[in-house]
Parts: C-alpha cells; structure tokens; sequence
C-alpha cells in the first residue's frame, strides 16, 4: 500500500521560514507529478507548488518567489522551503502524488495519494 508522510509543519513568525518534507513508502512503479497543497477553513484546497519527473515547476502567484518546490527520486520525496512566510500563509499543508503501481497482475496508473496534512501557522 502506497502511503505519503508529511513531516515539518509548525508555528513561525511573520517572516521566518519552514521546510516541509513528504516521503512516499510502499510498493510502486512510478513517482510521476508531485504537489503541495494547502487549505483553511472553509475554503477549497489550493495548489500551491508542483513539479513533474524532469523538475519542472509551477506555484501559486500568492507564494511565487517565496517558496520552493524541489524532488529527490533516488529517495521518493518532495519538499517545500516556505520564506518569507506571512500570516496567510497559515493552513494544513497537504503532499499530493500521483503514483503508478502494480497491484498483482494490474497496472493503475497515475493514482492520486494524499498525506495526512501539516499544520503551518504563521503568528506573532
């Protein structure tokens, strides 16, 4: 079974930094997208970052030159550098991949997996 685990979440103040990291565990094929999202209360999920198997990136224009999405697939994770951080910042941080595994003889190809969600809150 294929699982994400975020590690890294927690409380800064206005202007620090934090690192968040996501590890995929289980048996599979292929690590292929993989993203970073976010949501508050009340309002939908976010894509914040993403980056695909040849490192190509993309991000929220909110977080664009603060934050930094980076892969290492010789150890099947992803991480977010989060600088500068703001109070809007605030939100559980959820790792997102979609995953191509054999299950027995089946093949299921770009399966979305989802971590269990981090928790980054920017306070005074």
């Amino acid at each position: 079974q294929v699982q994400l685990v975020e590690s890294g979440g927690g409380l800064v103040q206005p202007g620090g930094s934090l690192r968040l990291s996501c590890v995929a565990s289980g048996s599979f094929s292929a690590i292929n997208d993989m993203n970073w999202y976010r949501q508050t209360p009340g309002k939908q999920r976010e894509l914040v970052a993403s980056i695909t198997t040849d490192d190509s990136t993309n991000y929220a224009d909110s977080v664009k030159g603060r934050f930094t999405i980076s892969r290492d697939n010789a150890k099947n994770t992803v991480s977010l550098q989060m600088n500068s951080l703001k109070p809007e910042d605030t939100a559980v941080y959820y790792c997102h991949a979609k995953i191509s595994s054999f299950s027995g003889a089946i093949y299921r190809g770009n399966v979305n997996h989802w971590g269990q969600g981090t928790q980054v809150t920017v306070s005074s």
